[in-house]
């Protein structure tokens, strides 16, 4: 950091006089990172330098879902929440990023879930219980975020038109999602849901 520090510091200060130099560890452990580095002789303190930082594992995620800041949305899955606390973890986000679609441009939008989805690893059974649910609460809110969703566009395209996509087809019909709600979401031929519609009715 003080490498980084210094450098910035030569580069640009001629126009910038205060350079803060931020950290953000996102461990999975909670841990007390170092922030300083101190050089010194036994009669002289040569350099005192300390950084700020950001332990996301120390941070309480319920503090940041009323947040309309775009990296509280993308880091949230990294703060410090139990396995019991994942689902809701995963409302509350998505939630966020509804309120921040308002706000911010696609292609940053695109940027921020993509990243969230890194670190938070979906799972599409839980996912497709989660959208369900909001669904049910606030029907417009269910359409929204499914549209959205980079996870389960990616696993549609992915899987192409093999035994997983197949899977992943009747199971979102047998969770009550429309054939055409299935296309948009995993951005598949309505022909090809309809097919596996037929299959499953067989």
């Amino acid at each position: 950091m003080f490498i980084y520090f210094s450098r910035l510091f030569e580069r640009h200060r001629k126009e910038h006089k205060l350079i803060i130099p931020i950290a953000i560890f996102t461990s999975d452990d909670v841990k007390n990172e170092v922030d300083t580095l101190s050089m010194s002789i036994p009669t002289h303190a040569i350099l005192q330098f300390q950084f700020l930082k950001v332990e996301l594992r120390n941070k309480d995620w319920r503090q940041f879902i009323e947040s309309d800041n775009p990296v509280a949305a993308a880091l949230l899955v990294k703060m410090g929440y139990n396995e019991k606390e994942r689902r809701e973890v995963r409302i509350a986000y998505l939630r966020m990023i509804l309120r921040l679609k308002r706000k911010i441009d696609d292609a940053r939008l695109e940027l921020i879930m993509s990243v969230a989805d890194l670190y938070f690893k979906p799972n599409i059974e839980e996912d497709e219980i989660i959208f369900q649910e909001l669904r049910r609460q606030n029907p417009e809110e269910g359409e929204q975020i499914m549209e959205l969703m980079p996870a389960w566009k990616k696993w549609g395209k992915e899987e192409g038109y093999d035994e997983a996509t197949q899977d992943i087809i009747l199971k979102m019909l047998n969770k009550g999602f429309d054939p055409e709600q299935v296309a948009d979401v995993l951005e598949l031929p309505i022909d090809e849901i309809k097919k596996a519609q037929t299959s499953r009715n067989k």
